[in-house]
């Protein structure tokens, strides 16, 4: 399935789309990338190397994983969704704020549309006010015991009006 779309302010237009294998080391360097710029402060207990080997051997084999693909191939986004749950949804620094990160929502709530649920970091301000703009509701707030990363998280959820 292929949704193409500009982004609406005048950038490089992005075609959403399925990955495929080869497109696991690309989806993982968007979200090292991105996480590095959003999450300075939260330690990462995976290597680069691992986060590799997980995306290309867990993410993109197992779940639907989705990219926003620009001019050249360009990876811009990654979207993963397992069963309900929106797992992943990580923009190339330079792409946020373009209207990426809306239509990944827009689609997960397509593609899910009984209901979704999601985590993010308590310190990440700006996720947590992209996705309450969204209508997701904050319904559990932990100290972080449950990730790897053991920071304090939030989960959100989403239902259907």
């Amino acid at each position: 399935m292929n949704r193409e779309a500009g982004a609406g302010s005048g950038t490089e237009p992005v075609v959403l789309r399925r990955a495929r294998a080869a497109d696991a080391r690309a989806a993982a360097d968007v979200w090292l990338r991105s996480f590095a710029a959003a999450l300075p402060t939260v330690v990462r207990p995976r290597s680069d190397a691992e986060v590799r080997a997980y995306f290309r051997h867990v993410v993109v084999e197992r779940y639907e994983t989705w990219l926003a693909e620009g001019p050249g191939g360009a990876v811009a986004g990654v979207m993963v969704l397992e069963g309900e749950e929106l797992s992943q949804l990580y923009l190339a620094p330079e792409r946020r704020g373009c209207g990426i990160g809306d239509r990944f929502v827009a689609l997960a709530k397509e593609r899910r549309a009984d209901g979704l649920s999601l985590w993010t970091f308590q310190v990440n301000a700006p996720a947590r006010r992209f996705y309450e703009r969204h209508g997701f509701t904050p319904v559990e707030w932990t100290d972080g015991d449950r990730n790897e990363e053991r920071e304090p998280d939030v989960r959100y959820v989403w239902r259907r009006p």
